[in-house]
């Protein structure tokens, strides 16, 4: 999978980009807020309609202008494809391929995967379990529409529940969709831990490799997975999930009634990471986090080719610079092959990245 073309139209802090990329190695360099992050951001967005760092479409277009526009030509198993997308303020996005409207962000799964890799992300270990929920998130839309479908839908009943939860003192007739939407919680809710489980079973097969090369042999890390307490085996089917999560539901009906919160269902999962027997998030040291959260990106790049045959595009945000050189030297040895963006500050050969091209980005401009 490559990035062949990228035009931007009022998307941050660019009023106007077009630019060709390479199909190996692309260092895109310059000073700090000039624009780097966005061009990457740009990328990601074409492939999955998320953002890392927007939680809101809005967010994502030049201040002053009322719509942005977003345009990617893409080679993706053998064919080309024109991803698009249109964003406006107050009103919904609209997202194309070669063309065609699409009716959800599920429907780009598969076209062009991305991998994106930012100074963050080295702290993916200590952080709290949403940002654990993220990552797992972020990576099973690439590759599952249908689940990508069910955890848009499950966040507008989550939310449409909480304001039931919230408001319900002052209006009680509310109470009585109160179990209507709790049922399409646990029936949307089956999905994502079906899904969820049988990711991290794959990811910890790619993770404990990747980690025990890193460490000589020396450490070894196992991947968790922890969800609502009443799922037995979080890998069976969701019809078998769904009755075991609705018991969930009906012991922990009061206390959202009290809390007014919604208490039960996957919004509350994790993604457990231990190393040498221990829990890493509490007793792991900076450079046991940063090589587990390393070997988690590298795996689900790896699970990525596996499932399509093709290595993702490759999207490191200002990462290597974060790293020591045996950290950094470990990541670019096994990212031989597949397109590969780099921002940095400065114009550099790397190592082992061989040909490509550089761009120098000055005020949102290729200079």
């Amino acid at each position: 999978m490559t990035v062949k073309r990228l035009t931007l139209d009022f998307f941050r802090s660019y009023s106007h980009l077009e630019a060709e990329f390479d199909p190996r190695v692309n260092l895109i360099y310059g000073d700090n807020a000039q624009g780097k992050t966005n061009l990457l951001e740009s990328i990601a967005y074409l492939s999955a309609a998320r953002s890392h760092r927007a939680r809101y479409d809005r967010e994502m277009i030049m201040l002053g202008v009322d719509s942005a526009f977003l345009r990617g030509e893409a080679l993706s198993r053998g064919r080309e494809f024109s991803l698009e997308a249109k964003l406006f303020r107050g009103r919904g996005r609209q997202l194309y391929a070669n063309g065609v409207r699409l009716k959800t962000a599920g429907e780009l799964a598969g076209i062009l995967n991305t991998v994106l890799f930012c100074p963050e992300d080295l702290s993916l270990i200590r952080a709290g379990g949403a940002e654990r929920r993220k990552f797992l998130d972020g990576a099973i839309c690439q590759l599952r529409p249908r689940y990508a479908q069910a955890l848009g839908e499950y966040g507008r009943l989550y939310e449409h529940k909480t304001r039931i939860l919230r408001d319900w003192p002052e209006n009680p007739s509310l109470l009585q969709t109160l179990d209507d939407f709790s049922l399409r919680m646990a029936q949307m809710g089956a999905l994502l831990i079906h899904y969820r489980a049988h990711f991290i079973k794959r990811l910890q097969r790619h993770t404990r490799a990747i980690h025990s090369d890193f460490s000589g042999g020396r450490e070894e890390l196992e991947l968790g997975y922890e969800t609502v307490s009443t799922v037995t085996d979080p890998l069976a089917q969701p019809k078998e999930l769904l009755p075991q999560l609705l018991k969930h539901q009906e012991t922990h009906r009061q206390a959202e009634l009290d809390a007014r919160q919604c208490l039960s269902g996957p919004h509350k999962d994790d993604l457990s990471v231990v190393i040498a027997g221990k829990n890493a998030k509490t007793y792991a040291s900076q450079g046991q986090t940063r090589t587990a959260a390393l070997s988690l990106k590298l795996a689900q790049r790896e699970i990525f080719q596996e499932e399509t045959g093709e290595w993702p595009v490759l999207l490191l945000d200002d990462v290597l610079s974060e790293l020591d050189p045996r950290r950094q030297a470990f990541v670019l040895n096994r990212i031989r092959g597949g397109q590969v963006f780099i921002t940095c500050c400065e114009e550099e050969k790397l190592e082992g990245l061989e040909g490509g091209r550089a761009f120098h980005i000055q005020d949102g401009r290729l200079v």
